[in-house]
C-alpha cells in the first residue's frame, strides 16, 4: 500500500504518539534509548573488550555514552580502520538491550579477524537519544525537497522540532573522530574511516557519506528506512532521490551497501530500494564498491542484521 497525503499525516502521528512513550521512534524499530535519570546499562562482550566515555560532551548534541569496541589484540601500537556505527546500545550484549536482541558484533567480527579475512579495526558506537533519534538521523538536506505541509509534519510529530543530523554529523566529525584518533591507534585516512547502521542509522549512514566524502570512504546501509514512517508512500522517497541525485560521491570513491529483508517493515521498503538501486546504476554504481541485496524471509530486527554481518564487514573491510 502506498498512502496519500491524509494517511500519512496520521501514520506520522501514530509513530511520534508511540515514540513518545518510548518504545519505538517514529517508524523505526528498536530506538528506545536508557530512561532519563537511569543509568546507562554496562554491555559485555566474549571477544576483545568495551571501553566507554559515560558522558561525551559535544557543542552540537546532548550528551550520551560512547562504547568503543577494540578487537582480541589490540594493543594501541598498529593502526586501526574505524567503523562508527549508529544505535550504539543495540550492537553487543542482549541483556542489556531493551528488546533483548542485539547485534552481537564482537563475536561475529572476531572469527573473521582471527583467520585474517579483515583489517584490523575497532568500532566506535555512540548512543541513540530516543526521544531524538529521528531528528538526528533523518537527513536533514532532504528536507527542502519536500512541499511545506510535509516539512510542517514532520516537524511537528517526528523531528519534535527543528532538524538535527547535520548537527548529530558535526558531533562525529567535528568532535567524535579527533577525540578518538586521539586516544586509539586509527589509520586516518578516508578509505579507512566508515559508517554503518540501520532504519533510520542506514538513512544517517548514507546521508554522512554523502556530506563528508572528505572524511568517510564507505557505509553499511541495513534496511534503510526510505519511507519515514510505517507506510510506504511517494513523497519521502522521492525526496531521497532528488537529494542523492546531487550529492552522491563518485562511484569510484566510496564503499556502498545497502540491504533490506521481505518481512516486517522491510518488506515496505521495496518500491523505494527498487528506485534508489535504478538510479545507483545510472550514477555509475556498481559491483564490486557498490552492493544491494534482499534477504528473503528476514525482517527489521537486530538478529537480521546480525546474521548478514559477516557478509557486510567483509565487504566493507575485506582484505
Amino acid at each position: 500500500m502506498t498512502l496519500n497525503r491524509r494517511q500519512f499525516h496520521q501514520a506520522v502521528a501514530l509513530g511520534a504518539g508511540v515514540a513518545a512513550k518510548g518504545a519505538l521512534c517514529f517508524g523505526t524499530v528498536g530506538a528506545a534509548s536508557t530512561p532519563a535519570g537511569a543509568t546507562p546499562a554496562r554491555q559485555q562482550v566474549a571477544h576483545g573488550r568495551l571501553e566507554r566515555w559515560d558522558d561525551f560532551r559535544s557543542r552540537h548534541i546532548d550528551p550520551r555514552p560512547i562504547e568503543v569496541w577494540l578487537p582480541p589484540g589490540y594493543d594501541g601500537r598498529k593502526p586501526h580502520a574505524v567503523l562508527y556505527m549508529h544505535d550504539g546500545q543495540m550492537l553487543f550484549d542482549p541483556g542489556t538491550t531493551w528488546n533483548k536482541q542485539a547485534w552481537e558484533l564482537d563475536r561475529k567480527a572476531a572469527p573473521l579477524l582471527a583467520e585474517g579475512r579483515l583489517r584490523d579495526f575497532i568500532v566506535v558506537a555512540p548512543w541513540n537519544n530516543g526521544k531524538w533519534r529521528f531528528a538526528e538521523y533523518f537527513p536533514q538536506a532532504w528536507l527542502p525537497h519536500l512541499d511545506a505541509e510535509w516539512r510542517k509534519t514532520l516537524a511537528e510529530r517526528a523531528l519534535q522540532g527543528p532538524p538535527r543530523s547535520d548537527a548529530y554529523l558535526r558531533f562525529l566529525v567535528e568532535e567524535l573522530k579527533p577525540a578518538i584518533d586521539a586516544r586509539y591507534a586509527t589509520r586516518r585516512e578516508r578509505e579507512h574511516c566508515l559508517l554503518a547502521g540501520s532504519s533510520m542509522g542506514g538513512l544517517i549512514s548514507l546521508y554522512g557519506l554523502c556530506e563528508h566524502p572528505t572524511v568517510f570512504g564507505g557505509a553499511a546501509c541495513f534496511s534503510t528506512h526510505w519511507i519515514g514512517g510505517f507506510e510506504r508512500n511517494e513523497v519521502v522517497p522521492a525526496a531521497a532521490l532528488r537529494y542523492l541525485r546531487e550529492k552522491l560521491p563518485a562511484p569510484e570513491s566510496v564503499r556502498l551497501w545497502m540491504d533490506r529483508g521481505d518481512q516486517e517493515l522491510d518488506a515496505k521498503y521495496d518500491q523505494a530500494q527498487t528506485r534508489v538501486d535504478a538510479l545507483m546504476a545510472e550514477k555509475g554504481f556498481q559491483a564490486p564498491r557498490f552492493v544491494s541485496k534482499v534477504f528473503a524471509g528476514t525482517g527489521h530486527n537486530e538478529g537480521a542484521w546480525r546474521d548478514r554481518l559477516p557478509e557486510v564487514l567483509s565487504f566493507l573491510l575485506g582484505l
